[in-house]
């Protein structure tokens, strides 16, 4: 295990759980969260496809033992954070990363969602209900992650960071 990769992943998770407090868009039964996709950008970024999917894992858990999240935030930020990691293994570009986390969660993870709401939540609710306002945060949260990388400068190559 990587001490370095264990403490930003921590950090994460930290900012996730107490951001969810104060930055969301509820929608339905669902509620959107920019800055989880903010964390799932930068963390595939920093630190890759298994941490950046943990740490996605790890926020909507905590957010859901403490009675503010929602069921629906683990498959939207987990494929997401799955998605945007394996772009940047992949491409190195930023902004492919940025649109691996807006299909991941807003298509693929908008779709995920639909089952879960029907069978496990019980919620009436059209296949595609979720897909557009999950797109909506997860642009939201795109955009403030890319405007934090060009803040800090492009981030090329994550090991450089750790």
């Amino acid at each position: 295990m990587n001490i370095k990769k264990l403490t930003i992943s921590a950090m994460f998770i930290s900012l996730g759980v107490v951001l969810g407090n104060l930055v969301y868009i509820p929608v339905g039964i669902s509620k959107c969260f920019p800055i989880q996709h903010t964390i799932n950008i930068l963390s595939g970024i920093m630190l890759g496809p298994f941490y950046s999917t943990s740490i996605a894992f790890l926020i909507s858990l905590i957010r859901n033992i403490m009675g503010i999240g929602s069921l629906l935030a683990f498959p939207g930020s987990m494929i997401g954070a799955l998605l945007a990691g394996i772009l940047h293994k992949k491409t190195k570009n930023n902004y492919m990363v940025a649109i691996g986390e807006i299909f991941g969660t807003g298509i693929v993870g908008g779709l995920v969602a639909f089952p879960i709401a029907k069978y496990i939540m019980g919620k009436e609710v059209l296949a595609l209900f979720f897909v557009y306002p999950f797109i909506l945060s997860t642009v939201g949260g795109a955009i403030i992650a890319l405007i934090i990388i060009k803040a800090f400068g492009q981030i090329k190559d994550r090991q450089s960071l750790l």
